[in-house]
């Protein structure tokens, strides 16, 4: 991985830190805004007070809330208006985003490396299972060194 990126991915995965765990807090059916403000004890007219709308409108936005319709600048005005600091970011399925860049290279090494030697075997030219492996290596740390957009297709 060329320098810059490597920093600038290195940078992105201290970001992203604290949200590591967060994946498995379970989002309640009927969303965060209707489960706090019931919660607190608050009815819809309450609430629509506070933001200036109709407790229809209240209940409308904890319905996009529950269908994942609504806006992320709804959601962090509601998080003011209840006293909270609504929070977004990403999980890399992977662990880290240098970890996601080290699969995808992988994965698309193994691709070309075994294609190739698929054809070369075809012509009685294979190679064998350590040499494979080898290439497989030495072909992702190329793919993760250049970081190509291929990368992503």
């Amino acid at each position: 991985m060329r320098t810059r990126k490597k920093l600038l991915i290195q940078q992105l995965d201290k970001k992203l830190k604290p949200f590591q765990g967060t994946e498995k807090v379970i989002i309640p059916d009927q969303g965060w805004i209707s489960n706090i403000r019931i919660a607190l004890n608050m009815t819809l007219e309450q609430l629509g007070n506070k933001l200036n709308i109709t407790r229809q409108g209240v209940k409308k936005i904890e319905e996009r809330e529950a269908t994942g319709s609504i806006t992320i600048k709804s959601l962090k005005e509601i998080g003011q208006i209840l006293d909270m600091e609504f929070v977004y970011g990403f999980v890399s399925k992977k662990g880290s985003v240098e970890n996601l860049v080290n699969y995808k290279a992988e994965e698309l090494a193994k691709k070309i490396v075994l294609r190739t030697s698929h054809n070369m075997k075809l012509e009685n030219q294979g190679n064998s299972d350590e040499q494979i492996s080898r290439a497989i290596d030495d072909l992702a740390n190329e793919i993760k060194r250049e970081m190509n957009k291929s990368l992503w297709d």
